[in-house]
């Protein structure tokens, strides 16, 4: 038996690790190990951070549709409690008060929608004013002084005011300092049917408008940190009295929480697949670093280290790659998020809130697990087998008996998956997708790799060199496979990622396309209804479809009572209390999907029919086949559930909670409401309708409408950088793949070389395999990235999916021409020495 060496005996063995480390990295073989470490940490830190800054970014964006980040309305005074809880959490506040009242002017008066505003109103966004005759309105992040107010134009025409003059609120005089154009807090009370007039809260109690009984909406508005307004939601919900609900932009604005959400999803899914492409990566590099390593383990054992010696070399070995990749790409990560970052706040004109420090220690905690979950198999290996395997190169781990060595590496890639993709049924479906990728691809390789192994090569050198890359397949069956299956892995979450990206920004799109309705009509009255389309004729407006509308509050399910207090959520309990406008209609609207039971026929026009949104339904736990009796100005009315919708409220367009066949209800009194586009340039046409007939309330959301696509917008732009990244991670991890198999090729060529191969020839044959790789992991890449695409669209994003034979074509060639293209760039330096130089180079 060999004695130990007293120079290792006497190194400390994480030194002789480092020092090995160095020798390596001067081979080559680190270096792809490393490289695809620092991507696979670069692409975790940078991705999540980039996502957590825009999320942030986007939810205060939001904000601004509230003027906060979170608001309590309640119908009455607000306790302090909340300001001061608030306050302590370092939270800024402000407090308004919303009413309706008379704006008196000489001897006319206009029913206006008063809003006294807190001294530092609003928290987010701010208002468009015009401040002087002939001029522009600007941006504004105060309120009116006190003294003064601003008024829509609609007040301005009606009571023919000018800037300067003077109204009457109660027993207050103000002076009309502005004309209000946009307000940042519209968008949880798009549908106020009157006018709106601001005020300084400071001049409320000298009005003498509230009274007893006055009906008044008051609001607390929060706005600060993410974390601290989790506190502070946390601590409030629990305290809420009668009355009172807390809004943020999710709940107040369906079409934002909408787009958020699918925003989120889109985020998720990106930095899931960018890691999962990066362990990928990793997996294939760790071959070649450890194949270098057995040299070295068999020169220490033949000057007598022993197994637990090399065991703990190669542990600690693991430790410095994990503490060094997890360094270097954290500051990749940093350095690549923060240009995007600002870059992205120059698209948005402002800057992005820094991002904390957990994704990049989250990012280190992965690079060591990551390394060690990797090593943890050949770490067991080592440790069983005798010297004399290790000197013969035959290490090899046992999957058959040794299964079990892998499950801490599947463990974490299944925590990071389900970390990344934030909800557990888009991890599970991904995997699923991922999984069933690598075993059809290892499937039809095996199936395609004997196939071709039977089959005649032709006379001729080009024949015989396209045989000899075809056999190269037969002959590295496992890495042929392995290479196959990191292809099509790569390439199925890059075509899947196009494909979603695409469907979502086209659904963004269709529910806010340049034409969408921006003006909404109430209270037509039937006999209004032929005039009123005359009118749009006269002035060559398409005629809006309009709705019929008849007020009914529903008093009983299922024969039981209705009862609000019997529901334990706020949302339930104000839905039971309130009235609803049914409506009827022959065909389903567009931007409504069935989600259960059936639509009805021309057959059942006059049948006691209902169909109810799903929220609706599920909150007042309804269910298909329910009788719902509803009380119609004293008549009662019952009906039954025969479906239930979807509906995409972020269309923007006329819905309806319920909805019945026609004639059902046609014999109830009704009005009617309808929403229309019109242009900035004819914008008197509402005044004409108004004139022409004085009951109507024309409902103006053009500048709501333009703040939501604003940002849809942004949250395109974000979708479509994170998107780019994760394909450009995406592709420098599979070159990273595509390069550990590099000494490998240079054995062959050099074989092939010396046997008296031309360049040509191992070129050709080099194409050839690389060729048939690429066609077999593309096609399989393609059709299961669709499959997935379609699964994510239709049932997590809830988008339409569109079937992209431009993208899937792309995709299809790219693979065939560059992967080989890559493979024949990697080696032709080699390619282009003797024989002689490449014997003497491996």
């Amino acid at each position: 038996m060999s004695t130990m060496n007293p120079a290792i005996n006497t190194m400390p063995l994480y030194r002789l690790a480092w020092q090995q480390l160095r020798a390596n990295w001067r081979a080559g073989d680190l270096r792809v190990l490393l490289i695809a470490l620092v991507l696979a940490v670069a692409a975790i830190t940078s991705v999540n951070a980039f996502s957590q800054r825009i999320a942030m970014h986007l939810n205060s964006q939001g904000g601004i549709l509230l003027g906060g980040d979170l608001v309590v309305m309640s119908d009455h005074v607000i306790t302090q409690d909340y300001a001061l809880q608030a306050k302590q959490l370092g939270l800024a506040t402000t407090q308004t008060a919303e009413f309706p009242s008379m704006v008196v002017h000489q001897a006319n008066s206009q029913i206006a929608e008063i809003k006294a505003l807190g001294a530092s109103f609003p928290l987010r966004g701010d208002f468009s004013v015009q401040l002087a005759p002939n001029t522009t309105a600007r941006l504004v992040a105060h309120p009116p002084s006190a003294g003064e107010v601003w008024l829509e134009s609609r007040i301005m025409g009606v009571l023919s005011l000018k800037l300067g003059d003077r109204i009457h609120l109660g027993e207050q005089s103000f002076k009309v300092s502005g004309v209000l154009e946009r307000e940042p807090s519209r968008g949880g009370d798009m549908f106020s049917f009157a006018p709106r007039a601001m005020m300084n809260a400071q001049d409320l109690a000298a009005t003498k408008l509230i009274q007893y009984g006055s009906r008044v909406k008051y609001q607390l508005i929060v706005a600060g940190d993410a974390e601290q307004l989790n506190t502070f939601s946390g601590w409030l919900k629990p305290r809420l009295q009668r009355g009172e609900r807390v809004e943020d932009v999710k709940t107040a604005r369906p079409e934002i929480k909408s787009a958020l959400d699918k925003a989120e999803v889109f985020l998720g899914l990106s930095a899931m697949v960018s890691v999962m492409l990066a362990i990928v990566a990793m997996l294939l590099a760790s071959g070649p670093y450890l194949n270098r390593q057995l040299d070295t383990f068999a020169m220490l054992r033949c000057f007598g280290a022993t197994t637990r010696m090399i065991q703990t070399i190669l542990l600690w070995q693991t430790v410095w790659v994990a503490l060094l990749g997890g360094v270097l790409g954290c500051a990749l990560g940093y350095a690549l998020q923060q240009g995007l970052a600002t870059l992205a706040g120059r698209l948005f004109l402002e800057s992005l809130a820094p991002s904390s420090m957990w994704p990049f220690i989250l990012g280190m905690v992965v690079s060591l697990f990551v390394m060690l979950t990797l090593m943890w198999p050949h770490l067991r290996a080592i440790r069983t087998l005798p010297t004399v395997h290790i000197l013969r190169r035959e290490v090899e781990v046992n999957l058959k008996q040794d299964w079990f060595n892998y499950l801490p590496m599947a463990l974490v890639v299944v925590l990071l998956m389900v970390w990344q993709a934030k909800t557990l049924q888009m991890a599970l479906i991904v995997s699923g997708g991922l999984v069933l990728t690598c075993v059809i691809v290892a499937v039809l390789a095996y199936a395609a790799v004997h196939l071709l192994f039977k089959l005649r090569p032709r006379q001729g050198r080009l024949a015989t060199s396209i045989h000899i890359g075809l056999t190269n397949l037969r002959r590295r069956l496992r890495l042929s496979i392995a290479q196959m299956i990191a292809f099509s892995l790569g390439l199925m979450v890059i075509v899947l990622l196009s494909i979603v990206k695409t469907d979502l920004m086209q659904s963004w799109q269709d529910s806010l396309p340049a034409d969408a309705p921006n003006r909404f009509v109430i209270n037509l009255q039937p006999d209004q209804l032929p005039a009123f389309k005359t009118m749009f004729a006269q002035q060559h407006q398409v005629t809006p479809q309009v709705h019929a509308m008849v007020r009914a509050r529903l008093v009983a399910i299922n024969h039981q009572k209705v009862n609000a207090d019997s529901y334990q959520d706020e949302r339930a309990k104000r839905l039971a209390s309130r009235e609803f406008n049914l409506s009827w209609a022959a065909h389903m609207q567009a931007d409504n999907r069935l989600i259960s039971g059936q639509w009805w026929t021309d057959e059942d026009a006059g049948k006691p029919y209902i169909s109810l949104e799903q929220d609706l339904a599920q909150n007042l736990n309804i269910h298909l086949g329910d009788t719902l009796t509803y009380d119609v100005a004293g008549t009662a009315l019952t009906l039954k559930v025969t479906s239930i919708r979807k509906v995409e409220w972020d269309s923007m367009r006329a819905n309806f909670f319920a909805v019945t066949p026609p004639k059902t209800i046609a014999h109830l009194p009704a009005s009617y409401m309808t929403a229309f586009h019109l242009p900035p340039s004819q914008t008197a046409f509402v005044q004409q309708l108004v004139s022409h007939f004085p009951n109507l309330t024309v409902i103006d959301v053009a500048a709501l409408m333009e703040q939501v696509r604003a940002i849809m917008q942004k949250m395109s732009v974000a979708v479509s950088y994170v998107f780019l990244f994760s394909l450009v991670a995406g592709l420098a991890v599979l070159y990273a793949a595509l390069i550990a198999t590099q000494q490998a090729r240079i054995r062959e060529s050099t074989l092939l070389r010396v046997l008296g191969a031309s360049r040509r020839q191992v070129s050709v044959a080099m194409l050839a395999e690389f060729f048939a790789i690429a066609l077999c992991a593309v096609v399989v890449a393609v059709l299961l990235a669709n499959g997935v695409a379609w699964y994510v669209s239709i049932w997590l994003l809830e988008i339409p999916y569109h079937f992209n034979v431009t993208m899937s074509a792309i995709a299809i060639v790219s693979a065939l021409i560059l992967i080989p293209a890559a493979a024949w760039l990697a080696l032709r330096s080699y390619l282009n020495h003797s024989p002689k130089q490449l014997l003497n180079s491996i």
